[in-house]
C-alpha cells in the first residue's frame, strides 16, 4: 500500500513538473528598463544638441550685433579730418596712433615670437619627458594668460618706467606687450607642436636627419598652423589693449619719433576720446578702423597659413 502511494507520488510529481499548454501560451514578461535607459539618452543628446545651437545662436547675434552697433554709429563719422598727420584739439585724428599701434605690434611680436616658439620647442622636444620642471613651467605660463592686463601695466610701470627709468615710452610699452603674449604664443606653440603626427620625427631621424635640422625642417612646418593660431591671438590682444598701456606707453596723441618718446594706440586714443566726451563720435569712428585692422590681420595671417600649408604639402610630394 505504501510502495501504491508513493508510485502516485512520483507519477503526480512527474505531472507537475510536465509543460502545460496554457504555460506556453502565456506572455513572457518584458524589462522595459533597458528602453527607459535608451529614452533618457535621447532626450539627453537632444537637450545637448540643443544647447549647442542656442549658444551658437546667442554667439552669433552677439557678434552681429556689435559689428553693425560700430559700424552704424562710427561710418558715418569718417570724416577726412579724422585722417590728418597731425592730431589737434580740433580734427583728433587718429593716423598717430595708427601708425604707434602697428609700430608696437611689430615690436612685440619680434620679441615674444621667437622666446615663446624656442621655449615650446625645449619644453616638447629637449626638456626630459613628464618631468617637474616642464609641469610648472605650464602651469606658470597658464596662470600669466589669465591675469588681468592691469597687472601687467603695473609691473610695466614699476620695473620699465620707475626702475629702468625709461619713463612712460613706446619702449616701455613694448616688452610689457611682450610679457603679456609671451605665454599665449609659448602655450600655441607647444600644443601645436605636440598635435604633429610622431611619425612625421621618426621618419626624418630614419634618413638621417639631425635632431635640429627635423625640428625647423619639419616639426616646425608641420605645427606652423597652430604656432600662427597663436600669433594670431597675441595679435590681438596687442590691438585691443588699454590698460597695460596707459601705464607704460603713456597718452600723447603724436607719432612716437624714438624709443623713449611717449605714443598711444587706438585702443587708447579711442578709451582718450570717449573718457574727455568731447569727441565720442571720433571714438566710434576710431572703433571702426579699429575693427577693420583687426580684420585685415586675421585675413593677412590666413593666407599666409594657407600658403605655408600648400608649401607643406608640396614639399611632402
Amino acid at each position: 500500500m505504501g510502495k501504491t502511494l508513493s508510485a502516485h507520488e512520483n507519477v503526480g510529481t512527474g505531472a507537475d513538473k510536465m509543460p502545460s499548454p496554457m504555460s506556453e501560451l502565456s506572455p513572457t514578461p518584458v524589462n522595459t528598463s533597458h528602453d527607459i535607459t535608451k529614452k533618457q539618452i535621447r532626450l539627453g543628446s537632444l537637450l545637448l544638441k540643443g544647447g549647442v545651437f542656442v549658444s551658437i545662436g546667442i554667439a552669433i547675434i552677439s557678434t552681429f550685433y556689435l559689428i553693425g552697433y560700430i559700424l552704424v554709429q562710427g561710418v558715418p563719422n569718417l570724416t577726412p579730418e579724422l585722417f590728418s598727420l597731425q592730431y589737434t584739439s580740433e580734427n583728433a585724428s587718429l593716423v598717430p596712433a595708427l601708425v604707434n599701434t602697428i609700430v608696437m605690434t611689430l615690436c612685440s611680436l619680434l620679441i615674444a615670437c621667437p622666446v615663446g616658439i624656442f621655449a615650446a620647442v625645449y619644453l616638447t622636444q629637449y626638456a626630459p619627458v613628464r618631468s617637474r620642471f616642464v609641469h610648472i613651467v605650464q602651469i606658470a605660463a597658464e596662470t600669466l594668460t589669465g591675469i588681468p592686463s592691469i597687472v601687467y601695466g603695473l609691473f610695466g610701470m614699476l620695473m620699465f618706467v620707475t626702475f629702468f627709468g625709461w619713463g612712460y615710452s613706446l619702449l616701455a610699452g613694448v616688452f610689457t606687450l611682450a610679457i603679456m603674449i609671451l605665454p599665449l604664443i609659448m602655450r600655441a606653440s607647444e600644443e601645436a607642436l605636440l598635435a604633429v603626427d610622431p611619425t612625421f620625427r621618426e621618419a626624418s631621424f630614419g634618413l638621417g636627419a639631425g635632431k635640429t635640422r627635423t625640428i625647423f625642417k619639419v616639426l616646425l612646418p608641420a605645427a606652423s598652423g597652430g604656432v600662427l593660431s597663436g600669433i594670431i591671438l597675441a595679435v590681438g590682444r596687442i590691438v585691443g589693449e588699454t590698460a597695460a598701456l596707459i601705464f607704460t606707453a603713456g597718452t600723447v596723441a603724436q607719432v612716437a619719433t624714438s624709443a623713449f618718446s611717449s605714443a598711444r594706440t587706438l585702443s587708447v586714443h579711442m578709451y582718450a576720446l570717449s573718457s574727455e566726451g568731447l569727441f565720442v563720435k571720433q571714438a566710434y569712428a576710431t572703433a571702426v578702423v579699429l575693427l577693420v585692422l583687426v580684420i585685415a590681420i586675421n585675413a593677412v595671417s590666413a593666407l599666409i597659413s594657407k600658403k605655408l600649408a600648400n608649401t607643406g604639402g608640396s614639399n611632402e610630394e
